[in-house]
């Protein structure tokens, strides 16, 4: 894939709603979004890793917030690129390429429609492979890239760069101002080159989000599992649901009842805006730092977390990480004792 077009965004949204793991934000808001600068700018044309020139300045752009609050407070398409260009005037560089922090939901979409906007390629790659809660989860980080100077813009107009010790600072900083925003803003971070984004970031991305929208369409469930090389985890019935919003996170848990094949099982997920741990009777089956996905058991379409109800019969499934992720520092950063429970992470079998 060369270049993404209009009529390839409800593939490429269907796509990243699987890698988002239930997070990344809704990916029906990025889908407008990216339609809306698509059809004033035209087509965006992709970069792949491999073709990154080493002195390239590539900037990732991302929403960040609590999905239950995006839902409701859209963005503007001119918030969009403003995190962008004040970013850039910031480190007074020109910008070449935009990315994408992270694969899944709005987030695979937002870079589109800046990338649109800036009249910039899209680099075909990402920051993790999945989508993560938090700013320093990401495989930049285990190479060294600092996620500042980091800007933050709402859509009132405010902005503000942050510059911190440390990609955590970063995360315990940009929240604060994230959750003063009103829990949902337009970021941009991460200001890599050329040979950083090839060495860190995940590639063929966008390629893959666009090819599981098309098996989503053509082969459902199964045809999913098989691509990423996962596991059907159980197929259920959503019997209660209890979410909240919490220091600018969706955090809860989902009780499934089980049908056909899993019937007289329950399974428990356990969510921190993405799927983080999956229990089947009390045993856990699959957790971070690998992908726990709910798809519609019929479809094959992606459930996000802000959209879970009682009575949704869903397919959760598992697949593998980027290997990074099981690194002792990749455990340490995005696994399960990171997030409170202790267990050791329970992984797909590659």
């Amino acid at each position: 894939m060369r270049e993404i077009t209009a009529d390839q965004l409800d593939d490429v949204a269907r796509g990243a709603a699987i890698l988002g793991t239930g997070g990344g934000g809704d990916p029906h808001i990025g889908r407008l979004l990216a339609r809306a600068s698509l059809g004033e700018h035209g087509p965006v044309r992709l970069t792949a890793l491999d073709e990154l020139p080493s002195d390239a300045a590539v900037l990732p752009v991302a929403m960040m917030g609590a999905p239950t609050v995006m839902v409701e407070k859209l963005p503007s398409v001119e918030q969009i690129g403003l995190a962008a260009r004040t970013l850039a005037d910031y480190l007074g560089r020109e910008l070449t390429h935009v990315a994408c922090a992270e694969a899944g939901g709005v987030n695979s979409l937002i870079p589109v429609a800046a990338a649109a906007q800036l009249g910039l390629p899209l680099v075909d790659g990402d920051g993790m492979g999945r989508a993560f809660p938090e700013i320093q989860m990401t495989l930049p980080t285990l190479h060294g890239v600092r996620a500042t100077p980091m800007a933050i813009a709402d859509e009132k107009g405010n902005r503000t760069v942050l510059d911190t010790v440390d990609n955590g600072w970063a995360e315990r900083l940009a929240r604060g101002a994230t959750i003063e925003m009103g829990c949902s803003a337009m970021v941009s971070l991460y200001a890599m080159d050329g040979a950083q984004a090839r060495e860190s970031m995940v590639p063929a991305t966008l390629t893959l989000c666009a090819e599981l929208g098309r098996l989503v369409r053509s082969g459902g469930v199964a045809a999913v599992v098989d691509r990423l090389g996962g596991e059907l985890l159980f197929t259920g019935k959503v019997v209660d649901v209890s979410r909240r919003t919490q220091a600018g996170f969706a955090r809860g848990d989902a009780a499934l009842s089980g049908m056909d094949g899993d019937a007289g099982s329950d399974l428990v997920l356990r969510f921190q805006n993405e799927h983080l741990v999956a229990e089947r009777d009390g045993a856990v089956l699959a957790s971070v730092p690998d992908l726990i996905c709910t798809l519609d058991a019929e479809t094959g379409e992606a459930i996000t977390t802000e959209s879970l109800r009682y009575g949704q019969r869903v397919a959760v499934i598992a697949a593998p990480a980027d290997p990074r992720w099981h690194s002792a520092a990749g455990l340490e950063l995005a696994g399960p004792r990171y997030f409170g429970y202790d267990i050791d992470p329970v992984g797909v079998p590659r």
